[in-house]
């Protein structure tokens, strides 16, 4: 891939996306990064040798990807004044903005233009993420694998055909890390009650999660058969499980991705309002 790549703000997630394609050995030269915090250009240009500006229109002026790594706050502001400049050039834009619907952004720019949606997560800033993309009817074959290419520097990458599912990928994986962060919490307070330090609890809950994450992502087994190779009849996991269920879990996270994904949906209408 040799194409040339502006970042519209240079945050954690832009970062990291950088980072993990330089990496991969992406030509740093063809890297550039538009942020109006010159010491956050100076950092990224020391870090990596990358190109940078001030001025969002000079970046995507020469550029055949423009990367949306902004706010949701502020896309309609920002795809507004480089809507002029996207119009020109026609490249492939891709947003990594919340909630913000890929119809809404193509208004913002003028209209029949290319256009990635995607929704990481926070495990992204590690190269560790798990990203849902949407490509509009505009993104040409080359192009779709273009913003794989981009994307996969931060983690997986998996496609959805319809935008609506994005939503769905919000709950499950955006929102995600938290759910895992608060079993986490969870548990390390229960071993404390249990009579562990708080270290010992908080390192055996953090490796216990990192183990068995690793362990489902390397096994054929689908989770529910890992769960049942390690239940044993009558044991010690059993209890637990069986106390888990008999206090609604599974409910407890159907509702709480339904609620993430409802929310989802709220905030794309509000940010998507033609002010």
């Amino acid at each position: 891939m040799d194409s040339k790549i502006s970042f519209i703000g240079g945050g954690n997630m832009a970062t990291s996306l950088i980072g993990g394609l330089i990496a991969n050995q992406f030509p740093a030269h063809n890297i550039t990064v538009a942020e109006p915090d010159q010491s956050k250009l100076d950092e990224l240009h020391q870090q990596f040798a990358i190109h940078t500006n001030t001025r969002n229109q000079q970046a995507v002026a020469q550029s055949d990807v423009v990367l949306l790594a902004i706010k949701p706050q502020i896309m309609q502001t920002v795809c507004k004044d480089l809507a002029a400049t996207i119009q020109q050039t026609k490249p492939l834009v891709i947003s990594i903005a919340a909630g913000i619907r890929s119809t809404d952004i193509n208004r913002w720019l003028g209209n029949n233009c290319a256009i990635v949606r995607c929704m990481p997560n926070t495990p992204a800033l590690i190269q560790c993420g798990a990203s849902g993309l949407f490509a509009n009817e505009q993104v040409t074959a080359e192009q779709h694998r273009t913003a794989e290419q981009i994307l996969s520097a931060a983690g997986m990458t998996l496609w959805v055909k319809d935008e609506a599912l994005l939503d769905a990928v919000t709950a499950v994986s955006g929102s995600g890390p938290a759910y895992f962060f608060l079993l986490m919490e969870a548990m390390q307070k229960a071993g404390q009650q249990l009579g562990l330090d708080t270290e010992t609890a908080q390192r055996l809950s953090l490796q216990t999660a990192l183990g068995a994450a690793h362990m489902a992502s390397e096994s054929n087994d689908e989770p529910a058969i890992l769960r049942q190779k390690v239940t044993s009849k009558g044991g010690t996991t059993e209890a637990a499980i069986n106390s888990f269920l008999s206090s609604g879990f599974e409910n407890i996270v159907t509702n709480a991705l339904t609620s993430a994904r409802d929310r989802a949906i709220e905030l794309a209408d509000y940010l998507g309002k033609n002010q």
